[in-house]
């Protein structure tokens, strides 16, 4: 499939993990890519992986809890390839932590990159994929749709990505563009290690949003999922929050 032949699109996070999958997904499908993480190695190592499969892609450092950096990268996109139609912006982090243990700091990073980072984000790139009648997709989680143990911050987050998408989907409508997200349950990711029972946790807190399969979701997966948000297969979808986890949360 080329869905995304002549559309350029900037994916955040894409140094690693899910962001790498949907970068490497888009660009197999024409995409012009913009690879954006705070990981500059992680980032390179994706662009090398495109390039060398035929696609065209870049790197840029972004921060997405940065206002300067979110709006440097959606205009680093639309001065290399000229316009930008899509925005995946699944820059995350997460982890379990005791709630009387998360400190101020914790909290207010946790905020910062997931939930402030995908308003920054989107509102970058509002203009430019309005321009091009193109669509956003955030990356939140079945977190946020779904308490979860020793996610507090997490949760909140992950939440307010949902709504915030949701938001936007309803304000932008009328101006031609999409705005979906994915939730994803646990997905075979270097963030995973960071998802273990804390100090004194309960194991059995944790079996309800345990996977009913014997495995998580690749990355590869869950890229699917977006690029299809993304695509015009998804023309009459927005403002979807599109579960990605084997029925984890039913």
């Amino acid at each position: 499939m080329k869905r995304f032949e002549g559309k350029s699109a900037v994916v955040t996070g894409a140094g690693s993990g899910i962001g790498r999958a949907t970068a490497r997904r888009l660009a197999l499908e024409g995409a012009k890519v913009l690879v954006a993480d705070v990981n500059v190695d992680g980032a390179a190592e994706t662009v090398k992986l495109i390039t060398d499969a035929g696609g065209t892609a870049e790197s840029v450092r972004c921060d997405v809890s940065l206002p300067d950096d979110a709006k440097a990268t959606v205009l680093r996109a639309v001065s290399s390839f000229g316009k930008l139609d899509v925005l995946a912006n699944v820059a995350g982090v997460g982890g379990f932590h005791r709630t009387l243990d998360v400190t101020f700091e914790m909290w207010s990073r946790m905020i910062a990159v997931n939930l402030t980072g995908s308003f920054l984000m989107a509102q970058a790139a509002l203009p430019h994929v309005i321009a091009q009648k193109g669509a956003i997709v955030l990356c939140a989680s079945i977190a946020g749709l779904k308490s979860h143990p020793y996610s507090a911050a997490y949760c909140a987050s992950k939440g307010g990505v949902v709504q915030l998408m949701k938001a936007l989907a309803v304000e932008y409508a009328r101006k031609g563009i999409r705005v979906n997200c994915v939730c994803p349950g646990g997905v075979e990711t270097p963030m995973i290690s960071q998802f273990s029972l804390p100090p004194g946790g309960s194991p059995q807190q944790l079996t309800r949003i345990a996977p009913i399969l014997d495995r998580y979701a690749t990355p590869d997966e869950v890229a699917a999922a977006i690029a299809f948000l993304a695509s015009s297969d998804a023309s009459y979808i927005s403002g979807t929050s599109l579960v990605v986890d084997a029925a984890m949360s039913c």
